[in-house]
């Protein structure tokens, strides 16, 4: 079953690419069917197969030879391997389909930030319907009452958090940033929202002082903020309780 998820996994990681690229550029995702960025000559089946063509043609395209990036071969393994830790934690659910749909987009989300220091309100948008549409399923399918007011107050404390942040540091943290820890916090609710608060610093700080100690990156160069956000949503999603215990049981 694990072989099938993973599969699952790069393939849809496969389309994460085509959004990607074609998000930013305003083009749509379902139409022209892929073609290479290069010569624009359009692909074949057997020029798709997820991780096995690339590997195939050795990161070159079959026509005009041009280089296709890494990221196309990296973003399909990381999908795979993050729907297959998903399903390793929830099974076949209801929760493993909502948090691979979720993390799918924030994986988007991410590379887009990092190349183009935008999030896209699409993007955003389709975040917290997909996060409200999955309450409401839920007391549906299960006749669970979901309270709302742990996920409305994580939605106002996470945004107006970052909103602060934005105003004092004088734009350092971007509109888009604001949006979308209000939205993680509609999803996760207070105490895993302030979990992954802050871990998205911690882990921030870590990469950007490697990166200026390597000389990546300069100070005057912007660093994304969102990746961070999102790698520490994944890890407060799946682990965010026993994190949070394992403080609670430190202190005491």
């Amino acid at each position: 079953m694990y072989i099938i998820i993973f599969i699952f996994g790069i393939i849809i990681g496969s389309f994460l690419n085509v959004c990607i690229y074609r998000i930013p550029r305003e083009e749509s995702i379902v139409f022209p069917s892929s073609h290479c960025t290069h010569c624009s000559t359009p692909l074949k089946w057997y020029d798709l197969i997820p991780i096995l063509s690339y590997l195939f043609l050795r990161g070159k395209c079959r026509y005009c030879r041009g280089d296709i990036s890494p990221q196309y071969l990296v973003i399909e393994l990381l999908n795979g391997i993050i729907y297959v830790i998903l399903f390793y934690y929830f099974g076949l659910s209801l929760d493993f389909m909502y948090f691979s749909i979720i993390i799918s987009i924030l994986l988007v989300i991410s590379i887009i930030d990092y190349y183009h220091q935008i999030i896209p309100d699409k993007l955003l948008g389709l975040l917290i319907f997909i996060a409200v549409l999955y309450k409401v399923s839920v007391c549906f399918i299960y006749g669970i009452s979901i309270p709302l007011s742990d996920s409305i107050i994580g939605f106002i404390s996470a945004g107006l958090l970052f909103t602060i942040i934005a105003f004092v540091s004088n734009g350092g943290m971007g509109g888009g940033d604001i949006k979308l820890i209000a939205i993680l916090g509609f999803i996760l609710g207070l105490k895993k929202i302030a979990l992954n608060i802050l871990l998205s610093f911690i882990i921030g700080a870590v990469v950007s002082l490697f990166l200026l100690v390597t000389g990546r990156k300069s100070r005057k160069d912007a660093i994304p903020f969102g990746p961070f956000i999102n790698i520490s949503f994944f890890i407060s999603a799946l682990w965010g309780e026993s994190i949070i215990l394992f403080y609670i049981e430190l202190i005491i």
